[in-house]
């Protein structure tokens, strides 16, 4: 019995030896193991770095192996749809700001650091990059009460009109902010609104007069053959002036639309200048103007359509005549700058006031000054549209009281 005991006693000091240096083996190998783990946390490729069938942790190692993967693989799809939105978001020409609950911006586009004119929002509050009361109130309403909210403003110094969503997340208590640019579309507004008023106006008074004119030859002036022939003679300058209108409406309507087209030829500037100053000479010296022509003999010929050339600068010489004073000059010229030819038209007249010089190519525009003087208001709209359609631009420069500058420029080739 005895010897039973002293032989258990030792079997179970065996036992017992063997299982602590099991023990101490595993957690040789967990230690070792967390160590990879802790490893693979920081690497890109994780699950590269995780071995499969660990010894002793074989269940343990592949389950955390496969975990592993699965994760990812989900950062990756993750990632890839990060990429997607950033490339949607950069294409965008609406802003577009998502910020936290906090209010800090967490994701952005170009679109709206342009719109605000913030280099870096990234970080900032929203308070900190709309800086417009009216909006960040527009933006805590929508947090306070998890409704969609909407507001325009404009910025008269920046001439801007942005119209601001505001889109709460309930879940997060985070906002989606898309902003938009509606600067465009409120000018074409003013625009179509000033057109309509224009032409309004320019039909009404040779409708007025006509109407005015009949009225008199019914009530007996008909009858007095000198003073028939009189208001038959205004009549028909009334019908003139209405069918001009009716003329130049339909060929700017022709030449918006592109089915005018220009007959390209090698053009040289001096010839072309002088062509159209010889068509308004006689004009120029009735109003008790001097028409100077003074530019280069050797500059090179553009590629352009030499008769709607000529028109635009009889338009600009003849609005340079209108309103300048006897005793003025006009003067044309060109120059090369570039690779374009920039002609000019100076003249010493009353000029242009500046918040009016942005829209004297709109139709029938008008400064207040022009309202005295002739024409249907469509000579500088026809101009621009020409001289854009030979892919160069037209402008003006000008200072009341002191005369004004019309540009245009046309490429060499």
């Amino acid at each position: 019995m005895n010897s039973l005991l002293v032989g258990l006693a030792l079997l179970l000091l065996i036992l017992a030896a063997l299982l602590g240096g099991w023990q101490v083996r595993l957690r040789r190998r967990l230690r070792e193991y967390v160590r990879l783990l802790r490893q693979a946390a920081e690497d890109d490729s994780p699950s590269a770095l995780l071995p499969a069938d660990e010894p002793g942790l074989e269940e343990l190692s592949n389950a955390v192996r496969a975990l592993t993967a699965a994760l990812q693989e989900r950062l990756l799809e993750v990632e890839s749809r990060r990429a997607e939105l950033a490339a949607v978001l950069e294409r965008m020409t609406d802003g577009v700001l998502i910020a936290d609950a906090a209010g800090r911006i967490q994701l952005t586009n170009a679109a709206a650091a342009r719109l605000f004119e913030t280099p870096a929002p990234l970080g900032r509050t929203v308070a900190e990059v709309l800086r417009h009361h009216h909006l960040i109130e527009t933006w805590r309403l929508a947090q306070e009460s998890g409704e969609e909210q909407n507001a325009a403003v404009e910025f008269p110094n920046r001439q801007k009109f942005l119209q601001l969503f505001v889109l709460p997340d309930r879940q997060t208590g985070g906002s989606l902010l898309l902003v938009q640019d509606l600067t465009r579309v409120r000018r074409l507004e003013t625009v179509r609104r000033d057109f309509i008023s224009n032409v309004s106006h320019e039909l009404r008074t040779p409708l007025a007069s006509l109407k005015a004119l009949t009225e008199t030859l019914r009530d007996g002036a008909l009858e007095d053959p000198e003073a028939a022939r009189r208001f038959l003679a205004r009549i028909e300058t009334e019908v003139d002036a209405l069918t001009q209108m009716a003329a130049e409406l339909l060929e700017l309507t022709r030449i918006e639309s592109g089915q005018v087209p220009l007959e390209r030829g090698a053009v040289e500037p001096a010839r072309l200048l002088e062509a159209a100053a010889e068509r308004m000479r006689a004009q120029a010296e009735r109003a008790g103007l001097t028409l100077r022509v003074e530019t280069p003999a050797d500059l090179p010929p553009v590629r352009a359509d030499a008769s709607r050339l000529e028109q635009v600068l009889v338009n600009l010489i003849h609005n340079a005549v209108k309103f300048t004073r006897p005793g003025g000059e006009v003067h044309l010229s060109a120059a090369v700058e570039g690779t374009v030819v920039r002609f000019a038209v100076r003249d010493t007249g009353v000029g242009i006031p500046a918040e009016d010089l942005g829209r004297i190519f709109e139709r029938f525009y008008k400064a207040d000054r022009a309202r005295s003087g002739g024409g249907t208001g469509l000579g500088l709209s026809i101009s621009r549209h020409i001289v854009e359609a030979h892919g160069g631009r037209i402008w003006a420069e000008s200072e009341e009281g002191r005369g004004s500058i019309f540009y245009f420029t046309i490429p060499l080739n």
